[in-house]
């Protein structure tokens, strides 16, 4: 398991630094999500995993990473919030346009900062050691790892372990089968964090699954995706509360007042995506998108 799951870090590791030059730059923004998504699948591959290695051998990693993950997640989510609002001002009329303009600027500035703030983490020595400390580790097979022993009589390879792992989140998803009627945000926000868990457990060892697992992968993305929407709008709605809050109410009053109807077209967004999700849960939880996943543990 320990010599599976390096094998897929590496893969991940290798994708991730191939964003960092893009994520720079920020002319393109798919680079810093990309890069942001390749280094939260190491997180939670390490987490998936930890009982395999020693935890003084990956505690390191884990909290650099997580350093990096949040920075850059803190660009990406301006990245997002930006884009959709300005794909909402195009909707308005010549008239109502400029009023959201206010509240784009000080989300540009944000972003600005976030920025300076990845980099600077880039430059700094700590980010240089964790690439080169975590390439030999991915590189030298066995280091880091718990002994084996495989003389004695227990299951330790991922053909004995695999099915146990995914159905263990599976069942950690399946879970809120009993409160996903009365869901709330909140609810259903920690639901896609199991959803993701699922999600990447099953891919990581996609190479051993067979080729029908994509399909499954396929489904758990789409959920995902769809659950992210809800934490997306939820996170925007924070953040522009915090923008109306710093506005002169006398002199910016008609910026206040189109954000206002922002938020109103985010609350039928989300009402809309919370409502729609019962199918979606329905259709995952069918005998056809569960056999994706038996059959694939099957053929181990």
């Amino acid at each position: 398991m320990a010599e599976a799951g390096r094998k897929a870090l590496l893969n991940d590791f290798i994708k991730t630094l191939s964003h960092e030059d893009g994520s720079r730059a920020g002319e393109d923004p798919e680079e810093v999500h990309d890069m942001r998504v390749g280094m939260r699948r190491m997180r939670s591959t390490l987490r998936l995993l930890g009982a395999y290695y020693k935890p003084k051998a990956i505690d390191p990693y884990l909290a650099e990473m997580r350093k990096l993950a949040e920075a850059l997640g803190s660009v990406r989510d301006l990245d997002v919030m930006i884009a959709e609002l300005q794909a909402y001002q195009t909707k308005l009329d010549a008239a109502g346009s400029p009023d959201l303009q206010p509240a784009l600027d000080q989300l540009d500035k944000d972003r600005t900062k976030a920025r300076k703030d990845l980099i600077r983490l880039l430059d700094k020595g700590g980010y240089r050691r964790f690439v080169k400390d975590f390439s030999a580790f991915l590189t030298k097979p066995g280091k880091g790892a718990l002994a084996v022993d495989a003389d004695d009589i227990h299951p330790y390879q991922v053909r004995h372990l695999l099915p146990e792992l995914l159905y263990q989140h599976l069942a950690a998803v399946r879970a809120y089968d009993i409160t996903l009627d009365k869901a709330d945000v909140v609810t259903l926000h920690a639901l896609r964090i199991e959803f993701k868990r699922l999600r990447y457990a099953v891919t990581i060892f996609s190479d051993v699954l067979g080729g029908n697992i994509n399909d499954f992968i396929d489904e758990l993305k789409a959920i995902q995706d769809h659950l992210g929407k809800i934490a997306d709008i939820r996170a925007a709605k924070d953040r522009l509360k915090t923008i109306t809050d710093g506005l002169d109410k006398d002199a910016q009053a008609q910026t206040i007042a189109a954000l206002q109807q922002y938020v109103d077209h985010l609350d039928e967004e989300q009402k809309a995506l919370k409502d729609s999700f019962g199918e979606v849960w329905k259709h995952f939880n069918t005998k056809t998108v569960q056999r994706q996943l038996s059959n694939a543990v099957s053929s181990l």
